[in-house]
């Protein structure tokens, strides 16, 4: 279907407002990765159905611009007579509206999409332009959107203490001791993850991640304001959150920032949008732009957490092995395609009776597909899986008990010297990052090496981060922890690994128009000492599921990397084997059997 007649009823209704353009980001109103189906702006406009990117839109012309991830995708997905594509980050969106944009424009954002810094540097470039940025009240995709999807109406429910670990009550008062700290009145919690891990709930209104549309205030006794909507609260809820935390509908949240005069204020400038920060400061509070304190807390798990990702991170490795055993069995008849696959893999998740949601769109993807990192079938690129080709699967799991994340690649038939060359090298960065072994205070993205110098040996690279932090029974795409350069996806400032931090190990090789490799474990920082030496930290693999035997070059692996691969595979007998019936069982004992 062209989507033409989008874009022009769009630039309709920007001639109406007085606009010259107007910038449309992939996120919320709380700058989340994944939003629900009334956030979905972008992909309404232009039908890319990645998860990170922007467009901008001039009278006479439109850009897209995603990163290295999805240089294929955005290609497949947007239409070239109407769209420009633009590689981030070699050119931001502020740096093309700073040659694009006509003189003396006027350039409309939304200021509940988009944070200060932003605008900030968006400004800049414009005024450099002898043009201007403009706050709009109301967004203008909103008005050509006809059909626009209402917001769920998903009712919250209670993460009970024997899955969170720790009570809201002591969560709160962490919060207060920070707050005592930076001599801060309150903070504003705009995360929806961070919201739910405080509150211990969870939510439904968006897509493979338990949260909901929520605002919170915490101040500094430890009591908390809830901005949501009120039809999702029940009896249940109401009573786990008690009297400390005053609730309040979703839509009172704007005017409330305007009751803190004379008080200091935290709000988070990477989670908080601008909006926030100019009603504020209008109402006459004094701002502190700090990161969000649940951040951190979050990302380091409290024992209950990771035991509740070993549980589920064993039922969900099962669930896998069995999948790749049908696969295995039914590809050389022919008749599976990407999508398929993507429902049979769902149906062994299903069957543990305890799956909440998948964490993401599973990336099902054959052949030429499997060189773009963030693919995602649809019926329209639906792909048959046949001889010759490698499929690989990214799939994840939500359970109450933990978010698991994990990849593997097998070959349809027999793979070439090639395929099985990259793919070890693959596995060799995959090693060398699950047995590093650091001090304190070292980062992820000093780490990153790692894992690509096996490709970079021969001159080969993958355009993404190596890893991503992961919640537990939250978001799969969890900060501040990370494994990837500053100039990658994913990348940015680094952040000091802790233990008890989970993150994926997921190194790559993409060859365009061919194939896609990629081995995805998650990792879980633990300390480590030594007789005679300092405290240092290390790696503890959390996800089992065989690693596919005939694309391994034995030869090309070390002694080391052997002993890796043999103990690994032990581990997987045992971590997952008596969630199997017989017959899996002995197809997994010599999927796991030593290397040759």
């Amino acid at each position: 279907m062209s989507l033409s007649p989008r874009l022009t009823a769009f630039r309709a209704e920007l001639a109406r407002a007085d606009l010259d353009g107007f910038v449309i980001p992939l996120t919320d109103a709380h700058m989340s990765e994944y939003v629900g189906a009334d956030a979905q702006r972008l992909a309404w406009l232009t039908g890319f159905q990645g998860s990170a990117g922007s467009a901008v839109v001039l009278a006479d012309t439109a850009a897209i611009f995603t990163d290295g991830r999805y240089t294929l995708q955005v290609r497949e997905q947007v239409s070239a007579d109407d769209w420009d594509y633009v590689a981030v980050p070699a050119t931001s969106v502020a740096a093309w509206l700073g040659v694009h944009t006509p003189a003396g424009g006027r350039i409309g954002y939304d200021p509940w999409l988009h944070t200060s810094g932003w605008v900030e540097t968006a400004r800049a470039a414009l005024e450099a332009r002898g043009a201007t940025l403009v706050a709009v009240e109301a967004n203008p995709v909103d008005a050509v959107w006809r059909d626009r999807p209402a917001p769920s109406d998903a009712p919250l429910v209670v993460q009970p203490e024997a899955q969170a670990g720790v009570g809201s009550a002591a969560k709160r008062a962490q919060i207060a001791d920070w707050l005592a700290e930076t001599g801060a009145d309150a903070v504003v919690l705009t995360a929806l993850d961070s919201i739910a891990w405080v509150l211990n709930v969870r939510g439904g209104d968006v897509a493979h991640t338990p949260v909901a549309l929520s605002y919170a205030i915490v101040a500094a006794d430890g009591t908390a304001d809830l901005f949501v909507a009120p039809d999702k609260i029940g009896d249940a809820v109401r009573q786990h959150l008690g009297n400390a935390i005053r609730l309040h509908p979703y839509t009172a949240f704007a005017e409330a920032l305007g009751g803190f005069a004379g008080k200091r204020i935290a709000a988070d400038p990477e989670r908080a949008v601008a909006a926030i920060f100019d009603r504020l400061e209008q109402g006459g509070a004094q701002v502190l732009a700090l990161r969000d304190p649940v951040v951190l807390a979050k990302a380091i798990k409290n024992p209950v957490e990771i035991a509740g990702h070993r549980a589920a991170s064993a039922r969900d490795g099962a669930a896998l092995a069995k999948f790749l055993r049908w696969v295995e069995a039914e590809a050389p008849a022919g008749g599976l395609t990407e999508l398929s696959c993507v429902a049979k893999l769902h149906e062994f998740r299903a069957a543990t009776g305890v799956l909440r949601d998948t964490s993401f769109d599973t990336i099902s993807a054959t052949g030429a597909h499997g060189a773009s990192p963030h693919y995602h079938s649809t019926p329209e690129s639906n792909a048959p899986l046949e001889e010759g080709q490698l499929y690989l699967v990214d799939s994840g799991g939500q359970y109450a008990d933990g978010t698991t994340d994990v990849t593997r690649v097998l070959p349809i038939g027999t793979p070439t010297a090639e395929m099985r060359d990259r793919f070890t090298r693959v596995l060799q960065g995959h090693i060398a990052l699950a047995t590093a072994v650091f001090p304190a205070g070292t980062t992820g993205g000093q780490l990153d090496s790692f894992a690509r110098r096996p490709l970079w040996a021969v001159g080969l690279d993958y355009a993404h981060g190596t890893g991503h932090g992961v919640g537990a029974y939250l978001s799969v795409h969890e900060g501040p922890q990370r494994i990837a350069p500053p100039n990658y996806p994913g990348g940015g400032p680094s952040e000091p690994l802790r233990a008890g931090m989970i993150l994926s190990n997921e190194p790559g090789y993409y060859k365009a128009g061919e194939y896609g490799i990629r081995i995805e474990n998650l990792i879980l920082v633990e300390e480590r000492s030594f007789e005679d030496g300092a405290a240092m930290l290390g790696f503890e693999t959390l996800t089992f599921c065989p690693i596919e035997r005939s694309l391994i070059v034995a030869e090309m692996l070390s002694a080391a990397e052997r002993a890796w691969l043999d103990s690994y595979h032990a581990r997987v007998v045992a971590v997952i084997g008596d969630h199997l019936d017989p017959a899996e069982r002995a197809w997994l004992a010599a999927k796991c059997a030593p290397i040759a």
